[in-house]
């Protein structure tokens, strides 16, 4: 009993490392208990398999040659072969045919154990179904084997499907022995895992751990578990326990490195303990591609981009792409980790390696473009990005993707309201793949803080840089930052970046006494973070606490010398200099700041010590605006004129021009001259960036300064004539509504829509405006949040009751399919789509696109059929749309081809999910057609073409 005990442990050992892909602990542990048991088939089997695995081709061939008329492995040996054969590189076409035959003939006749054997081999070899039908049998045929019946749970929890899933503790408990069976238990404990029951599955854990505590992968699965329940503590207790059984236990080196790294933010230990799973991999696992590759992930996501980390995870890619030269996956990982390094250009090697491995890789596709972006080819960037637009139906959302837009929408000088909308897209996509994933190696790899905290960076772009002045109220983007920010350091506190930049976000959010907290606290782990030791002085200036601010300011000049070359540096300085009285220091230390390299050229930077340090436009305007007001406090008018002048004259045409004059009106506000701050305003043209927010604050002062209504609705109405637009009509609507006159706020609306009849906005703001005018409930603006959907629905249902309005019925199906109330989204769209039939463009129009929501809806109540069917009617009206619209409506044309092409990729992803194939590359090829008549440039169309071929590719594959 004691020996079937321990072969049950041996047999479970290997199983365990078989999952984990630990293919030379595979052949190690078979050695180890060969030993032990002599020359047992089971355990020269796994031996052979471990060795198959690390592509040792031919020397496994040889040995499983050995067990093929062995009774208990002769069916899960010749499997084997076959496999073997297969992934030679010059495959025995006459052995492997031979191989089958006589496979199916021993699968006729096999015994119970041979079934087992062979249905484990086909279960560590990813083919679930197939392994299924061998162990369903053997179950049958044995009258329910309890191997058989854990083996099967074992399936049934790794299958990936969830009605299997549930069924699977069953199977553990009818074939569980004893508390003795390993095998089973570690199957209830995963089991448990799987269904978030953390303490139910460490409950099963330490009974193992009682009873095998020489059982490794238990102490692993504790480990794990404890993690899960966001016990550090115990998680570092166990995985000491771990390396003192087993020094070298490559899972308890990773935990630990990655606990010193994020959560003690303790790189010196973690470089340490990443050194230690470098030359535990190089000892125990050296052939195993995907491991190396694996251990790297979490910690270069995590590290923060420091460069010691970084060279040793790079090390470990390079050892995976060296073991397995023809994954494309690898190449990649390699190309994302030098441009984590900033080695751009060797990584845009590494990117195009990936895509001549893999044509449809669109992580290295997007890797591509991120590197182009770097390097300043916006155009090359744009042209693959619409691309990629293109085929995102197929590809599905991306996170990434939606970043690079808002990168080079950025870069572009685009909207601002455009780039945030994409990063809200960014930052929506990135946490919903996170949904329901515990805390874990898997959950660090894909929260990515890195990615995360390159996001934060592009928000606070757009957020003001100093805190809101009293009653302002604070920017929705910064409570966007704080809670993304938030979940990082909740994760990892030990993550100095992250720390500082929840400082920055709450100092910027006026929450002061919360920022200096948390800077303290960054400070305690790196007292050498000069950028926090900048930021204290920033709140300590805040705080007037001015002896505390120059503290800061030396001691952040005493850990980087280069500091002196910011110009943050010295503009705190000198703001500090001018309020203790030192108006003449505060003066040469803004000279000295003017003097730097790259202050008086637009978009250059400086070099220090061979590193560039970028000066940003806003801090050079923030310069000569405290220089000015230095001067001026100093007596001296004319200098400050002459300064005011040159910035004026450097910042003449940019954004930061309009800065000036805003800032310089409102100084004069201050003074009460409101004549001079008006002067100052009118001078702006509308071919200027700031041009709207410039009337604005002309509205402002009119309104607030002289009480004069007219004038104030007079700048909007100049506005509106001089940039006619949505926005401005809205804007002259919205100072109506401020000046309680609603029903003149209504009547701008309306004209708005008489341009624009399909602008959801604007008929939500003459909802507003009409309940407002009837003293109703306010309408909320229009967001997914329940607490608002009701007034939405209500005001949007009795303005289609009025018969007025019927063009938001899409707007208000819409919101019900965002709000998931299906069936009244249905019903809208079946009221919009009964009618008799119609023949005019338009009506056409929305009769497709009406379809196309249904489809969508129908898809959400799972009403495949319904849902094709209604794709099917949209097509057929596209059709006739595409003809009539060539002639009457030119301008429609590329809308409505891109609304054909969506038609024909939802038809093919539904074939796809049905596994009809044939159709499914029929109608991507269909909707290829609609975007290759597109006016665009020869690559793009060479890429669409691309894409098709390797579309069908990967159907085949499949």
């Amino acid at each position: 009993m004691a020996a079937d005990a321990a072969a049950s442990s041996a047999q479970a050992l290997i199983n365990y490392y078989c999952q984990e892909k630990y293919f030379h602990h595979v052949q190690a542990a078979a050695n180890d208990w060969l030993k032990e048991f002599g020359n047992d088939p089971v355990f020269l089997f796994f031996r052979a398999f471990g060795m198959l695995m690390e592509d040792q081709v031919s020397e496994s061939i040889r040995e499983l040659e050995t067990l093929k008329d062995k009774a208990d492995v002769s069916l899960c040996a010749l499997m084997a072969l076959i496999y073997a054969h297969k992934k030679s590189s010059h495959p025995d076409r006459e052995a492997i045919q031979d191989l089958e035959t006589r496979m199916k003939e021993q699968r006729k006749t096999a015994a119970p154990r041979a079934l087992y054997y062979a249905g484990l081999f086909l279960w560590h070899v990813e083919r679930h179904d197939k392994a299924r039908e061998y162990v369903d049998r053997m179950i049958k045929i044995s009258n329910g084997d309890r191997d058989g019946l854990v083996l099967k749970g074992w399936l049934d929890l790794t299958c990936g499907r969830e009605a299997n899933g549930k069924k699977a503790l069953k199977y553990f408990e009818d074939g569980q022995n004893d508390d003795t069976d390993v095998f089973a238990m570690m199957g209830k404990a995963h089991y448990y895992e799987l269904r978030q029951n953390y303490s139910g599955a460490l409950e099963v854990v330490n009974q193992i751990v009682a009873n095998h505590p020489s059982f490794t992968p238990a102490l692993i699965k504790k480990m794990r578990l404890q993690l899960a329940l966001q016990d550090w503590e115990q998680t570092v207790e166990t995985a000491l326990r771990l390396l003192h059984k087993d020094s070298h236990n490559l899972e308890a080196i990773r935990m630990l490195g990655i606990n010193y790294l994020c959560r003690e933010g303790n790189v010196h230990e973690a470089t340490t303990k990443l050194g230690d799973l470098i030359n535990a991999l190089d000892r125990f696992e050296p052939h195993n591609a995907h491991l190396y590759y694996s251990m790297s992930l979490a910690f270069c996501r995590m590290c923060e981009r420091n460069q010691l980390i970084l060279q040793q995870t790079q090390t470990l890619v390079e050892r995976a792409v060296n073991l397995d030269p023809q994954d494309a996956t690898m190449a990649t990982e390699l190309g994302y980790q030098l441009v984590l390094q900033g080695r751009v250009k060797e990584a845009l090697k590494w990117y195009k390696a990936a895509m001549s491995l893999d044509e449809s890789s669109v992580s290295a596709l997007t890797g591509i473009i991120r590197c182009q972006i770097l390097e300043g080819q916006l155009q090359d960037a744009d042209q693959q990005l619409e691309f990629l637009m293109e085929i995102q139906q197929s590809i599905g959302k991306s996170g990434e993707l939606s970043y690079l837009r808002a990168v080079l929408a950025m870069k572009k000088q685009k909207n601002q309201d455009e780039v945030i909308h994409l990063l809200n897209d960014v930052l929506d996509n990135h946490f919903s793949s996170l949904q329901g994933l515990p805390l874990s190696i898997q959950y660090f790899e894909m929260l990515n803080p890195d990615f995360l905290l390159e996001i934060i960076r592009e928000y606070l772009n757009f957020c003001p840089n100093q805190p809101p002045s009293a009653g302002q109220p604070v920017s929705p983007l910064l409570k966007n930052c704080t809670s993304v920010l938030e979940t990082v350091v909740k994760t990892a506190p030990g993550l100095h970046q992250a720390v500082f930049l929840i400082a920055k976000v709450k100092y910027l959010a006026g929450d002061v006494d919360a920022a200096q907290s948390s800077l303290q606290h960054c400070l305690e782990h790196n007292p050498s973070y000069a950028d926090a030791h900048l930021l204290m002085a920033q709140v300590y200036l805040y705080q007037d606490n001015l002896k505390l601010c120059s503290h800061s300011l030396e001691l952040c000049l005493s850990y980087s010398f280069e500091i002196r070359e910011s110009p943050l540096y010295n503009l705190l300085k000198a703001q500090t200099q001018k309020r203790m009285g030192e108006i003449q220091e505060a003066i040469k230390t803004l000279q000295m700041a003017m003097s730097l390299p790259g202050m008086k050229k637009a978009g250059s930077s400086l070099k220090a010590k061979g590193r560039k340090v970028k000066i940003g436009a806003s801090d050079r305007v923030s310069i000569f605006l405290e220089l000015v007001e230095c001067h001026s406090m100093n007596g001296e008018q004319h200098e400050a004129a002459k300064v005011l002048q040159d910035a004026i004259n450097e910042f003449s045409g940019t954004a930061e021009e309009l800065r000036l004059m805003i800032a310089n009106a409102e100084l004069a506000l201050c003074h009460g001259d409101v004549e001079q701050a008006l002067s100052m305003l009118q001078n702006v043209s509308p071919e200027q960036p700031y041009f709207v927010q410039t009337k604005e604050k002309m509205a402002d002062i009119y309104l607030q300064h002289r009480k004069d209504k007219k004038l104030y609705i007079g700048c909007y109405r100049d506005l509106l004539e001089k940039v006619p637009g949505s926005h401005t009509y809205l804007l002259l609507g919205d100072a109506y509504m401020n000046i309680q006159e609603p029903e003149k706020a209504i009547e701008i609306y309306e004209q708005a829509l008489k341009k624009n009849p399909k602008d959801g906005a604007l008929a939500s703001k003459i909802g507003k405006a009409l309940i407002k005018t009837h003293n109703y409930t306010k309408v909320l603006p229009l967001t997914a949040s329940s607490s608002f959907s009701g007034n939405a629905i209500s005001y949007y249902e009795t303005a289609l009751k009025s018969g007025h309005q019927n063009f938001l019925r899409y707007d208000l199906a819409e919101l019900l399919l965002k709000l998931k109330q299906y069936e009244k989204a249905e019903r809208v769209l079946q009221q919009a789509l009964d009618h008799e039939a119609v023949n005019e463009l338009s009506p056409l129009m929305d009769d497709s696109r009406y379809l196309v929501l249904l489809a969508k809806t129908y898809s959400k109540m799972e009403k495949t059929e319904d849902a094709i069917v209604s794709l099917q009617r949209s097509r057929e009206i596209q059709a006739r749309v595409l003809k009539r619209a060539q002639l009457e409506q030119p301008d429609a044309v590329p809308s409505q081809k891109s609304l054909a092409a969506e038609i024909s990729a939802e038809i093919a992803r539904h074939a796809a999910v049905q596994r009809d194939y044939e159709k499914a590359i029929k109608f991507y090829k269909e909707a290829l057609v609609y975007c290759e008549t597109d006016n665009k440039k020869f690559e793009k169309k060479k890429h669409i073409l691309y894409f098709c071929i390797t579309t069908k590719a990967c159907f085949i594959t499949v």
